[in-house]
């Protein structure tokens, strides 16, 4: 069990531990739920966004859990191809340029990845759930 106001992501694919492997896409409820967030790995962290492009509000995977363009390098449109930085979100090319995609807070306990579903509140020890 996650600690409150956390939960763990599915534990299904995994990406890479320098990135450009799959995501995970997850309900996020401030954005409309179903597959509303995401959250790849990137220079061996974990990154999580709201699943809306900041040009047209459309989805970003070009196939569910499929956001790294073919390098591995950044984050991409499948809409119009905007191109963003995985470890900010920030857009570097395409009609958003200067956008930003929305974060989301998370943090890696013992190798899985918690979403925080509200503001984070002080565990006691290390905060992380027990693993099975």
């Amino acid at each position: 069990e996650a600690p409150r106001g956390r939960r763990r992501l599915p534990p299904r694919r995994r990406s890479g531990s320098t990135g450009g492997g799959a995501g995970v896409r997850f309900d996020w409820e401030p954005a409309g739920g179903a597959g509303k967030g995401f959250a790849v790995r990137h220079d061996g962290r974990a990154r999580a966004y709201v699943n809306r492009c900041p040009h047209l509000g459309t989805e970003l995977d070009w196939q569910p859990g499929e956001f790294f363009e073919e390098t591995g390098l950044y984050l991409v449109c499948s809409t119009h191809g905007a191109i963003f930085e995985p470890s900010t979100g920030l857009c570097v090319a395409g009609p958003c340029r200067g956008g930003r995609l929305e974060a989301i807070a998370v943090e890696e306990c013992q190798g899985r990845i918690l979403i925080h579903d509200e503001i984070p509140q002080a565990v006691p020890g290390n905060g992380c759930p027990k693993t099975p």
